[in-house]
């Protein structure tokens, strides 16, 4: 046969109405067992395959979700898809990925192409975009498709969030630096105008003020995730008339850049300067010089994304912020005194 096996085709071959094959493909109960039988059968060795898209329009279920993330090629957000795929994989769901680049048009563009791929849900990890624009998160709401927010997240009602405790997360590792003799602690932070990377700010800001440690605003760099942005903070702090002595990175590329050029300028960490992460990327673990850093558990975070849609869509609940402790990974980076 050339071309597309349609119902048409398959009831023509029967000798039946193209209405009882359709029905008989649905799993309709007015259709005899011997007749749907018979109809697979057929349907099966024809090589006909059912229209995915006009299934999940008369069904109102399509058996894919979305995920938005702002890149893939990080291992946290590679393990949250990961831990998302399989806590859904077992449940008939596949998973459909969509980058932002921290680009809002394309997370507006991500956000639409998966509406009108009829998903059963959406899993978002939002790009740095203006406060008030919600309107193509709101779209997602109005039709009471489950939305939830994974690590960055923006407070919404009827919107489930999975996050760790950032807060808790920057003030532990400032308080461990603090612990290491350091009383000048530099912070790289994200932008501040996305939740996450303000409640980072705050734990930060409070450890230093509960230790009585003024907050030196020519300490505070904001820069992007990256090995570059990360050396050339440190070139503007070393400048400064009263450099720091610890820097405090919420993201391990930029602590890694940090490192390359302390070492560049003879600076031995941790002797002299310690540096602490955010994120637990991989080689963080295993450079001659393993960096501090923080890890967000990404696995366990997207396999309860997964969890908290499933109670979504099976117990009709309207939100859950699940809130995950962070975990601090102690290394030579920022270690002058032994850990007990």
């Amino acid at each position: 046969m050339s071309g597309k096996t349609t119902i048409y085709d398959i009831a023509k071959a029967l000798n039946i109405t193209a209405a009882t094959v359709s029905r008989a493909l649905n799993n309709n109960p007015k259709i005899s067992q011997s007749t749907r039988k018979l109809v697979l059968e057929t349907a099966n060795k024809m090589n006909y395959k059912q229209n995915k898209l006009a299934l999940a329009l008369r069904s109102g279920k399509s058996n894919n979700v979305g995920v938005i993330v702002p890149r893939i090629n990080t291992n946290f957000f590679a393990s949250v898809i990961r831990g998302i795929e399989e806590g859904l994989h077992p449940e008939g769901y596949q998973v459909i990925i969509c980058q932002t680049h921290e680009d809002e048009n394309r997370e507006v563009e991500n956000v639409n192409t998966l509406l009108n791929a009829q998903v059963d849900g959406i899993f978002m990890s939002i790009s740095n975009l203006p406060k008030e624009n919600n309107h193509y998160i709101e779209r997602v709401i109005q039709k009471n498709i489950p939305l939830i927010f994974f690590d960055r997240k923006k407070e919404m009602k009827n919107v489930s969030s999975v996050t760790i405790d950032d807060y808790l997360a920057s003030y532990q590792t400032t308080q461990h630096l603090i612990e290491q003799g350091c009383k000048k602690i530099a912070y790289f932070s994200g932008d501040r105008s996305l939740e996450i990377y303000e409640d980072r700010y705050r734990g930060y800001e409070k450890a230093l003020l509960d230790n009585n440690i003024p907050i030196n605003p020519d300490y505070i760099i904001s820069i992007k995730s990256n090995v570059t942005e990360g050396r050339d903070a440190v070139e503007k702090l070393l400048a400064l008339e009263n450099p720091p002595n610890a820097i405090f990175s919420t993201s391990d590329f930029a602590a890694l850049g940090a490192i390359q050029k302390l070492k560049e300028r003879g600076i031995k960490i941790p002797e002299d300067f310690c540096v602490f992460g955010f994120g637990n990327e991989p080689f963080t673990k295993f450079m001659e010089l393993s960096i501090s850093t923080i890890d967000q558990s990404p696995l366990e975070m997207g396999k309860m994304a997964a969890q908290v849609f499933l109670d979504k869509i099976n117990n009709k609940k309207s939100e859950n912020k699940v809130i995950l402790s962070p975990k601090l990974l102690i290394r030579q980076s920022s270690t002058r005194i032994p850990q007990i």
